[in-house]
């Protein structure tokens, strides 16, 4: 670039999309003088998913404004909760954050999940056509044009991934209501409309059942229950309060 040099920092929690040159304080960079400054912010490393309000001389910009010579420009990070307007609050989560969909699907939380790679184009594309907010640790997939919204995920531990995205959200919580394979809905199920789907061992100790109205997969509360209520409770106690929707 050969052009407006401006100043640039970025919040604490954005410092490690950037350049190690650019952790701290103000940084110089030279722009072509006719690029987005969000174009700007994304080319050093933040997608525009993880960048909060954009202060320019200490005055909120859009991302389509045009940095000029001399300008100090100073990037937030997200609020949190974050707001998500224009749609209910539903996710898109891709390929490799499997077990975060499950356990938002256990929590009641409208989690759709790709298990094949469909590709970053068609995921992005789904976000947008079904209007879901794409989870995803691949910072190229988030700087896709298409994508409707999304938000990337820090942490590749699944505990710390779930509190992430909840304590981002705050999505309303209902658990144990929807489909962990599916995210299909669950109804209630009889014994008897049922019992040729149980083995005799599951039929003979448990009477109290789910079922998904997608793919009609039966619930009970079975040997992994304990495990399962664990991340139930320790999220109802941490995140319950949730209200969004």
């Amino acid at each position: 670039m050969n052009g407006p040099e401006i100043q640039i920092s970025f919040a604490p929690a954005l410092r490690l999309f950037v350049a190690a040159d650019r952790r701290s304080g103000h940084t110089a960079v030279t722009t072509d003088g006719s690029s987005s400054l969000g174009h700007v912010v994304e080319s050093l490393g933040v997608p525009l998913t993880e960048a909060g309000r954009l202060l320019v001389d200490g005055r909120p910009v859009e991302p389509s404004h045009v940095p000029a010579a001399g300008e100090t420009v100073d990037v937030e990070g997200v609020e949190r909760p974050q707001p998500v307007p224009g749609a209910p609050l539903r996710f898109l989560l891709d390929v490799h954050l499997g077990t975060l969909a499950r356990r938002l699907r256990l929590l009641g939380v409208d989690a759709a999940y790709e298990s094949e790679d469909i590709g970053d184009a068609a995921l992005a594309a789904l976000s947008a056509k079904e209007r879901r907010v794409l989870l995803s640790r691949d910072r190229g997939l988030l700087r896709r044009r298409e994508l409707w919204a999304g938000a990337y995920v820090y942490s590749d531990q699944p505990d710390a991934q779930l509190r992430d995205v909840l304590g981002r959200f705050a999505p309303r919580l209902a658990p144990w209501t929807r489909c962990t394979a599916c995210n299909g809905e669950l109804t209630e199920a009889d014994k008897d409309s049922v019992r040729g789907r149980l083995e005799q061992g599951t039929e003979n100790t448990y009477d109290v059942f789910a079922q998904c109205t997608r793919c009609d997969r039966v619930y009970w509360r079975g040997a992994h229950h304990a495990r399962l209520e664990t991340v139930v409770s320790d999220a109802l106690r941490e995140f319950g309060g949730a209200t969004a929707g």
